[in-house]
């Protein structure tokens, strides 16, 4: 890849539910598990292949993570700045690295349940992607 294809990089993130952008070319969930709230229905909205075309579930907060800040054991600033240790440790910092990388040579968009990015981890990763390839766009939709 050359420079200026590197400068000209997009990353975008969006909810898993929502229909099928344009500019959409790999769909990445990074969620744990596609399923309702209680954890073991699946959810029907999230359909392998046509809702997303991969499944990166090293990117997911830990489940015990996920279920505290759902169960409001502990506050968004506690969550992201454990998710945010998660990232960085050891065991999956390399990933992020390398995954990173990878966003610099194809069109990414991440996956989650969530709506809204200001509250998502969806957010947090591609913000943490941007640090290793910072001409990296983030494009929020």
């Amino acid at each position: 890849m050359t420079k200026e294809n590197a400068e000209n990089s997009y990353l975008y993130t969006e909810s898993i539910v929502k229909p099928k952008n344009p500019e959409d070319q790999k769909r990445i969930s990074v969620m744990s598990r596609h399923t309702l709230n209680d954890g073991k229905t699946p959810d029907a909205r999230i359909i392998d292949g046509e809702t997303f075309d991969e499944w990166l579930k090293d990117f997911a907060p830990p489940s015990k993570l996920v279920g505290a800040y759902y169960r409001k054991e502990i506050q968004w600033e506690e969550f992201e700045q454990k998710y945010l240790e998660f990232l960085r440790s050891a065991e999956t910092q390399p990933k992020v690295e390398s995954f990173a990388k990878r966003c610099t040579e194809e069109t990414i968009t991440l996956m989650c349940i969530e709506d809204d990015p200001t509250h998502c981890h969806r957010r947090l990763l591609a913000e943490e992607l941007q640090r290793y390839q910072p001409h990296l766009k983030i494009i929020h939709n």
